[in-house]
């Protein structure tokens, strides 16, 4: 009796889960709750009432903060329909209601939100910064939606906190802008990533910025993005209580995200921190390799920006390649390129082996030592994955011996002839191997272009029509794998800056138009080809840099 009892209720709450998981999306956003109390109300918070002067947080994972709300006239910039319906749990038409761009701005919070500041330090270009913290950003709460998964809404730009140092706690529109197009599209292009909601500025908030580091400030519009992740721990979440030797809140915050966001490591028992760790370095490998098949630079690699849940977090002075270059550097403060294109897979492993110091009050001596062993086998993982990645690009899946240099005299004939990272390899797909030597064909594809007469590529395409016969590979098989991993357009920095221009006018249809773009990033959009995207970029654009003023 109680067996079948026990089947019955197994089945009611499958089609409880089904009956939900088929809910229409909600069309009043009053409706809308937070999950009360959110998980992370279990962590240790500081309730500190002065929560907008700068202080050395003690014993403590985040502070109570509250926004601090954009004032003035307020504009909808976009918002993400698939981050909308398919987390949130949200009809598209919620976004033009007052109630949530109020909530993108800072000025509304549904029931159940509690408004906190993660508390985390970092090595920040190889050198140890102490304190940082979200000091511009608040977890408004926990929303767990229809299909049971748990996510965390965060405002970036939505004022002071504990960890403002000297900071305002705003975020302004371009930065913002690149931050939310990046997001939603490096997660269509297949990239570990936290997400992006919804955009929102202000008329009339303003503050102060010097974007080149000139100084020549200029006054610039206050925006607030809201971001989505399960989750907002870093490296230097862990790294913080280790510097302020804080042992017990450490084990507390290990255990915490072991138990939540690695059920299957939590059931490990002795040996769960060495599995999670491994979990995690494993994770961030694989990221980076995504990136490396992208031409993606992140820009300021910290180990404050490296997520815990293997997840690309942070976007600022990012860029994606145009012509390949392997020392691309898209960041101007970057001056000795640590976090270049072709460094990434090993900073990774670098920050990944100060996470193994954040981890050791914890460990055993057992423990550490095998840790130890997981990261010196750190390196050779992340070199044969990101091999794979660039195999799959050229249609190939097995390593066989030759590849490193097949690949390698590829970007060096790149390199030498300044071709486009992203068209090169989409162009490779369209074009059938006996034709890449076809001067008639190579006229037709403005990156491939470029190797016409060039020896060392005609060296490169008999290497490579070669190397497709030992795996034997069917021109079909080819094409479709290659163009599934080869989008026709990224978010090169200078669509960016076209649509920011416009944006600062209020001119929000370029934004709106790429946020939809970059949904199918590998399939042709007529639009797109008129505008360009996938067209040599302008002569203007090649050599530009970010800064991390924002």
């Amino acid at each position: 009796m109680k067996r079948a009892f026990c089947v019955l209720a197994a089945l009611m709450n499958e089609q409880k889960h089904s009956v939900i998981g088929k809910m229409k999306p909600l069309t009043n956003f009053k409706e809308w709750k937070f999950r009360d109390p959110p998980n992370y109300a279990a962590l240790p918070i500081d309730e500190n009432p002065e929560y907008n002067v700068p202080m050395a947080v003690k014993d403590a994972v985040f502070s109570k903060v509250p926004t601090e709300p954009l004032t003035g006239k307020l504009h909808l910039v976009c918002a993400s329909d698939p981050a909308l319906i398919d987390l949130l749990d949200l009809d598209p038409s919620v976004a033009d209601t007052e109630d949530f761009i109020n909530f993108v701005a800072g000025a509304y919070l549904p029931e159940g939100g509690l408004t906190v500041s993660h508390r985390y330090g970092g090595y920040q270009f190889g050198f140890w910064a102490d304190q940082l913290g979200d000091g511009r950003a608040h977890i408004l709460g926990e929303y767990v939606n229809s299909k049971g998964e748990s996510w965390q809404p965060q405002l970036k730009g939505s004022g002071e906190t504990p960890y403002s140092r000297f900071g305002d706690g705003r975020a302004v529109l371009r930065s913002s802008i690149r931050e939310m197009i990046a997001s939603e599209a490096c997660h269509y292009l297949g990239v570990p990533t936290t997400r992006a909601a919804a955009l929102v500025v202000s008329d009339d908030h303003k503050v102060w910025r010097d974007k080149t580091y000139s100084g020549r400030s200029r006054q610039e519009r206050a925006a607030t993005v809201m971001r989505l992740a399960n989750a907002w721990y870093r490296i230097g979440s862990l790294e913080i209580l280790l510097k302020r030797k804080e042992p017990h809140t450490l084990k507390l915050l290990a255990d915490f995200i072991i138990d939540n966001h690695f059920p299957e490591v939590a059931s490990s028992g002795e040996d769960k921190y060495v599995k999670w760790y491994s979990e995690v370095a494993h994770k961030n490998l694989d990221m980076v390799a995504t990136w490396q098949g992208l031409g993606f630079v992140h820009g300021v690699l910290n180990t404050d920006n490296v997520s815990l849940l293997g997840l690309t977090i942070d976007y600022g002075p990012y860029g994606f390649i145009d012509h390949y270059y392997e020392h691309y550097v898209p960041n101007t403060s970057d001056d000795m390129g640590r976090y270049a294109y072709n460094k990434q897979p090993e900073i990774l492993v670098w920050n990944l082996g100060k996470l193994a110091e954040a981890m050791e009050p914890i460990l055993s001596d057992a423990q550490k030592q095998e840790i130890k062993d997981i990261h010196a086998t750190l390196d050779d993982y992340v070199k044969t994955k990101v091999l794979k990645t660039y195999l799959l690009k050229l249609g190939l899946k097995e390593i066989q011996d030759g590849d490193h240099k097949l690949v390698e005299d590829l970007f060096t004939v790149m390199q030498l002839k300044m071709a486009d990272f992203t068209a090169t390899f989409r162009q490779l797909a369209e074009v059938e191997p006996h034709q890449l030597l076809d001067k008639s064909v190579l006229e037709t594809k403005w990156s491939l272009n470029k190797f016409s007469g060039e020896p060392t590529w005609e060296k490169w395409v008999q290497a490579y029509q070669e190397r497709l016969k030992n795996e034997n590979v069917s021109e079909d098989e080819r094409r479709e794998r290659m163009v599934r991993v080869n989008p026709l357009y990224v978010p090169r920095n200078w669509m960016m800056e076209e649509a920011i221009k416009d944006a600062e006018n209020n001119d929000f249809e370029k934004v709106r138009f790429l946020l939809k773009l970059f949904q199918n990033p590998f399939e042709i959009n007529e639009e797109a080809e008129k505008r360009g995207y996938s067209s040599q970029p302008p002569s203007w654009s090649y050599g530009l840099k970010l800064s991390c003023s924002s």
